[in-house]
């Protein structure tokens, strides 16, 4: 048997108690200090018996794993064998690995109601400790293929599933969702999902969207509730014969004052259900490729507001960056497992993608609150590599855990510092 690598080391197997996820330790201590494990007993159903596992049994394990890159059920191995960090966790016991599965499927839509409340009184929780006076709500959908034969087809012709978010631009916490099946269109309840994501957070002043939210009951809505709105516009009959009124184009410049290839108007537009008019603000631009078809050849970007405090050109500013929602998704989809699902139950996919929004979540709270300015805009990915994956000795004195770390003095005084500021936040 071949023992000797390439490089000049060999490999022995210990059983001191080191674990490859130090920053999991201090992970675990947020989810204390937001009460996470309060609000999974206040609404998940207690177990049958005294000797069945409560849901925290269940989810902490699972948080743990999403947060530490685990992507499937199957990876919470890596944190059942990690005996450092479930001593310093307080993870003695943990379910056996196959119930894990059942369980989500168990607890069925009274789970998805529940989970889905712990992950709004989260973000809750995290708004009411920062210090801005209003928000943008930035509200996307997403397409979440699968091949589970239960899954129904979505508009880009592929199965799966497709929720909506709805994100606070100003700190990218996810303030509500909804898990959906994949014929379900954008459009559909999108005015209870505004009103939902008000309630739990008043301070919301504005509202971005695509043309899902274009209908007349969010825009009347919007306008009755004071809420400012810029929303892409349906390029339907009534605005295509609106298009050619607009006499105001003017080139349109980008936000650092240059001048691009685009020109931007305005038109004044009523909905057919609509009680006030709309401003419309719209670019245009040539496509040679039109010219075959049209003498002028452009194409138009609708935007419908009610923000009057703005020029047409700082409105498609505006607009313009609620492309960051894509980021946030790509967060919640990419950064944290939820671009495929586990199950070919409905109800267990919503608790499992409803997991991995209170996981994005409660990472985002780690930076918004427990962290400098500078880690806001870092991905989980970096702080996987920066501050999760840290190795650490388990050794005990007397009755107390000492967990040591393989760190540079920079870096300890990092962790230090935020585990400070999380005490303090209790």
């Amino acid at each position: 048997m071949i023992t000797q690598g390439i490089l000049p080391f060999k490999l022995e197997r210990t059983d001191e108690p080191i674990t490859p996820r130090s920053g999991l330790a201090l992970f675990a201590e947020v989810l204390r200090t937001l009460k996470v494990r309060d609000k999974v007993r206040a609404h998940f159903p207690r177990p049958g018996s005294n000797r069945g596992y409560e849901a925290w049994a269940y989810l902490e394990p699972l948080l743990l794993m999403l947060e530490g890159g685990g992507r499937h059920v199957e990876d919470l191995r890596e944190i059942r064998d990690d005996r450092a960090l479930r001593a310093v966790v307080g993870l003695r016991r943990m379910p056996s690995l196959s119930t894990f599965g059942d369980w989500l499927v168990r607890m069925g839509s009274r789970g998805v109601r529940a989970i889905v409340r712990v992950v709004e009184e989260t973000a809750e929780a995290i708004g009411k400790r920062i210090a801005t006076p209003d928000y943008t709500l930035d509200v996307d959908g997403t397409v979440i293929e699968s091949e589970k034969r239960a899954a129904h087809w979505t508009y880009k012709k592929v199965k799966g599933y497709q929720p909506i978010l709805g994100f606070l631009a100003e700190t990218g916490v996810c303030v509500s969702h909804e898990f959906r099946e994949g014929n379900v269109p954008g459009h559909s309840g999108a005015l209870m999902f505004l009103k939902r994501c008000l309630q739990l957070c008043p301070g919301i002043k504005r509202l971005r969207s695509d043309s899902a939210l274009f209908q007349a009951d969010v825009i009347n809505w919007c306008q009755a509730q004071g809420v400012q709105f810029t929303i892409t516009a349906d390029q339907n009959a009534g605005v295509k014969e609106v298009i050619p009124t607009v006499r105001d184009w003017t080139p349109l410049r980008d936000e650092e004052g240059k001048e691009t290839d685009r020109e931007v108007g305005t038109a004044i537009y009523l909905l057919t259900k609509g009680r006030e008019a709309l401003r419309l603000v719209l670019q245009r631009w040539r496509d040679p490729q039109l010219l075959l078809f049209e003498p002028q050849g452009y194409c138009y970007y609708v935007i419908a507001t009610n923000r009057d405090d703005l020029s047409a050109e700082q409105v498609v500013h505006f607009h313009n960056h609620r492309g960051q929602v894509e980021n946030l998704i790509k967060e919640v989809k990419i950064g944290f497992g939820m671009e495929q699902m586990t199950s070919g139950d409905f109800a267990a996919n919503a608790l499992w993608f409803a997991l991995g929004v209170l996981a994005y979540n409660l990472t985002q709270a780690q930076k918004l609150l427990f962290l400098d300015p500078d880690w806001k805009t870092k991905t989980i990915a970096t702080i996987r590599w920066q501050l999760i994956a840290v190795a650490g000795r388990l050794i005990r004195h007397g009755r107390r855990l000492v967990l040591r770390l393989a760190v540079s003095r920079e870096k300890f005084a990092l962790l230090l510092q935020m585990r400070l500021r999380i005490a303090a936040f209790s």
